[in-house]
């Protein structure tokens, strides 16, 4: 084969790959699809969200299914044979990473604590949260020797202490953060983020990422960690922590049952230009949620093989899996503005605010159940 044949053959394997692509991102009526940049994070809580990109095709009965373009990175969102937009899969660290992306203008849509969306919109970042994807699912762990089972032991062993029971958090506005604090405090305990205020009951410690969990906990440099799902799972798995609280426990009594945690959220003005992918992305998590809560082991495999958790881990976790705005998913959502208000918190829209006062701020749920 001469050179002039091989770079021909070459060139008109770059224009069909080209044209594959470029028909991938056209709309079957030839106008292009909207690129949509969308979040999520390695946690069990956006389980509905990646099992949705890992089952794929294998989703299209539910009529709204992701279509693998680029694996773990570009996903059509179909509805039946139509594409709607396609999704630039972007994994974040944190809610704090991504409330600072959505403020950047480099996020459009993505999956946080619904906190961390708050303190965003807080800060004056336009977005909406869409609807809740799940509740419960946050614990409180501790070295693997520990015995601790409960708030009662947990509290006496707080009360006990000589000096301030360090606990990490892996971001500033992460639900299980605010949620503890906030249950120390109203149980009476002081707590503190200043290392010098040795009188505290509770020192709290910005870890600043889920993965520094365990070395934190094994090398000292906290008693203690809170957080999501599955980590809690893992560690006790890994023999290296100990689930001594999960945080639907904490005082007072039934108060964080069913209690949320993570949200959908989006920019407004993806939901102005883009109605329909939106409405069809929270039908799609939606059914995924419920296909999770109804296949926890395959639900297991299918993150094991995504984000390494075992398996096992995974089926244990309490999680609920939900899209349905509740009137107690609500309430819930009026608690952590209460409580950031409480612990001073926001600086801006939602400083002094009430949920009723702050709800058309807060929260587009046009697109799921409310009931």
């Amino acid at each position: 084969m001469t050179f002039r044949a091989t770079r021909l053959i070459g060139f008109i394997g770059l224009f069909m790959a080209a044209a594959s692509f470029l028909a991938a991102t056209q709309s079957p009526a030839g106008d292009k699809l909207p690129e949509l940049n969308v979040g999520y994070i390695y946690t069990t809580h956006h389980s509905p969200f990646i099992v949705a990109m890992a089952k794929g095709e294998e989703f299209r009965d539910f009529g709204v299914y992701l279509r693998p373009v680029v694996d773990k990175m570009k996903y059509e969102l179909m509805d039946g044979d139509t594409p709607l937009a396609l999704f630039n899969i972007i994994v974040n660290k944190s809610g704090a990473e991504t409330t600072t992306m959505f403020a950047q203008g480099n996020m459009d849509m993505a999956l946080a604590s619904g906190t961390a969306i708050m303190a965003g919109i807080d800060q004056g970042t336009k977005m909406k949260i869409l609807c809740p994807t799940h509740v419960d699912g946050m614990s409180l762990v501790f070295p693997p020797q520990s015995t601790l089972s409960g708030w009662d032991q947990v509290a006496a062993h707080i009360k006990a202490a000589q000096q301030p029971v360090k606990i990490g958090y892996h971001s500033p506005t992460s639900a299980p953060r605010i949620v503890i604090e906030g249950a120390l405090k109203q149980a009476g305990f002081t707590v503190t983020q200043d290392a010098n205020q040795q009188h505290a009951d509770v020192l709290l410690v910005d870890l600043k990422d889920t993965a520094n969990f365990i070395p934190a906990l094994t090398s000292g440099q906290v008693d203690a960690w809170v957080g999501p799902a599955p980590h809690p799972e893992v560690s006790e798995m890994k023999k290296v922590g100990h689930i001594a609280l999960d945080l639907r426990d904490l005082p007072p009594a039934g108060a964080w049952h069913n209690f949320p945690c993570c949200v959908l959220a989006a920019r407004d003005e993806v939901i102005a230009a883009n109605p329909v992918a939106v409405g069809k992305t929270v039908e799609l998590l939606g059914k995924s949620a419920e296909w999770c809560n109804g296949h926890k082991a395959e639900e297991g495999k299918a993150m094991a093989a995504w984000t390494g958790s075992p398996a096992e881990a995974v089926e244990k976790s309490n999680i609920v899996f939900t899209t349905a705005a509740t009137e107690n998913w609500m309430k819930g959502q009026g608690t952590y503005l209460d409580m950031l208000n409480s612990m001073d918190k926001f600086r801006g829209q939602l400083k002094g605010k009430t949920l009723h006062e702050a709800q058309d701020v807060l929260f587009d749920l046009r697109f799921t159940t409310t009931k």
